[in-house]
C-alpha cells in the first residue's frame, strides 16, 4: 500500500511561545466549534472526491490538545483510514488528561507528541512556556496508564540562559521517562516572534553545536537511534507520518495553513482561521494557492530530504573526489549510499549545497 498522510492543523492557544511563528491564534477561542466543524466539513468533501487509504494522521497546531477531544475525532472519523494507520496528535504536557487520552484511544488516536521543549524551569520560562517539569512525567504515566505504546517528547536547545549543565539536565530527565522516540531540534529565530526582536536572546551556533553533539550521545547510549537529524527513536518507533515527508509522499491538508501535497503539486490553505472557515461555510475551496516542481526540481528535492535521513543519498550524488572536505561529513556505504556523519549532520546544509 502506497503511504498517503493527512495533516490537520488546530491553531489555538493558551499563550503564544516567544519564538512560535506558526499560524497558531491565542485569542479566538470564539471559533474553535465553527472551525473544527469547517474542518469536519472540508474532510468529506475530500472523502466524496476520492481518497486512497489514509496511513498516517499527525494532528498539529496550535495545541490540539486544547480543543474537547470527541470533537477533534469527529474531524478526522470520516477518513479512509487503512488497517493499522498511525494517527498523532500534538499535546501540551498541561492540557493531558486521563479521560482525553482514553478519549483519544477510543477513538483511533495510537500516538502522542508531547510537547516539552526543556525539564528546566528557567530555560521553560526563557521560552515562554507555561507548563512545567512535574507536568511531564505526570503526562508520561498517564500514557502509560492508558496504554498509550507510541509516544514522543519534543525538546529544543538554545535559549537564553540555557548553559550546557541545563541541557544535559534536560536530557537527563527526559530519558529517565524512557521514551520510545525523542525529537530535538535547535532555537531558530523567525521573524515576527518576540525573540526575533530580542537579539541579546538570539541562539549561539557554536553552543547549539555543543548541545547537538551531548543529545547524540545521551540519546544513542539510552538505546535510541537517529533516522532524521532531530529525530531518534526505538527500532520500530519513528513516526510514519514525518516520514512520509521526507520522503516526498502525497498528504492532504486540512485546516488554515495547513500544507498539502498531491502527485506533485504542493498547496496551502489560507493562513487565519476566520478565513478558512468563511471559505469552507460558502463552498469555497480554502487553498490560497500552490506549485509544481519540475522534474529537476523535484530530483533535486528528493536528494535533499533524503540526505537528512538514515536512507542517505547515492554517493554519486556528491562530489566526493573532487571536494575533500567532505570527507568528515559523509561516509558511504557497501551498497554505495552516502549518508551523513555527526558532524555532517552539523553542516548538513553545506553538503545539500554540493548536491548534483
Amino acid at each position: 500500500m502506497e503511504p498517503f498522510g493527512c495533516y490537520v492543523h488546530i491553531p489555538f492557544c493558551a499563550a503564544r511561545c516567544d519564538y512560535c511563528a506558526f499560524a497558531t491564534w491565542t485569542d479566538r477561542a470564539h471559533l474553535v466549534d465553527r472551525y473544527l466543524r469547517a474542518c469536519r466539513r472540508q474532510v468529506e468533501a475530500e472523502v466524496a472526491a476520492g481518497l486512497p487509504p489514509v496511513t498516517s494522521v499527525f494532528v498539529g497546531g496550535g495545541t490540539p490538545s486544547m480543543v474537547d477531544a470527541e470533537a477533534l475525532l469527529e474531524v478526522v472519523a470520516p477518513l479512509p483510514l487503512a488497517p493499522g494507520a498511525e494517527v498523532t496528535v500534538e499535546c501540551n504536557p498541561d492540557t493531558v488528561t486521563d479521560t482525553m487520552l482514553r478519549t483519544y484511544a477510543a477513538g483511533g488516536v495510537d500516538r502522542v507528541s508531547l510537547g516539552v521543549q526543556s525539564m528546566v524551569p528557567h530555560v521553560l520560562e526563557a521560552l515562554g512556556r507555561t507548563h512545567d517539569p512535574d507536568g511531564v512525567g505526570r503526562a508520561v504515566a498517564l500514557l502509560r496508564a492508558t496504554g498509550f505504546e507510541r509516544w514522543s517528547l519534543d525538546l529544543i536547545y538554545g535559549a537564553a540562559g540555557e548553559s550546557l549543565a541545563d541541557w544535559a539536565e534536560s536530557l537527563d530527565a527526559a530519558l529517565a521517562l524512557d521514551p520510545p522516540h525523542v525529537s530535538a531540534y535547535g532555537l531558530t529565530v523567525e521573524p515576527g516572534t518576540a525573540l526575533f526582536d530580542a537579539p541579546e536572546r538570539h541562539p549561539d551556533d557554536d553552543d547549539q553545536a555543543d548541545k547537538y553533539l551531548l543529545a547524540t550521545e545521551r540519546f544513542a547510549a539510552a538505546g535510541l537511534d537517529w533516522y532524521e537529524i532531530s529525530n531518534w527513536a526505538r527500532p520500530g518507533q519513528e513516526c510514519r507520518h514525518n516520514l512520509l515527508y521526507w520522503s516526498q509522499g502525497d498528504y492532504l491538508a486540512i485546516g488554515c495553513a495547513a500544507h498539502g501535497h498531491r502527485r506533485g503539486r504542493r498547496y496551502w490553505n489560507v493562513r487565519t482561521p476566520e478565513r478558512y472557515v468563511d471559505a469552507v461555510e460558502h463552498g469555497r475551496s480554502p487553498v490560497a494557492a500552490d506549485e509544481r516542481l519540475d522534474d529537476e526540481g523535484r530530483r533535486v528535492e528528493g536528494l535533499q530530504l533524503a540526505l537528512r535521513t538514515t536512507d542517505g543519498v547515492p554517493a554519486d550524488a556528491l562530489p566526493l573526489d573532487a571536494d575533500p572536505a567532505l570527507a568528515d561529513l559523509v561516509v558511504v556505504d557497501d551498497a554505495g549510499r552516502a549518508h551523513l556523519t555527526v558532524a555532517g549532520r552539523l553542516l548538513a546544509n553545506e553538503v545539500a549545497v554540493r548536491l548534483r
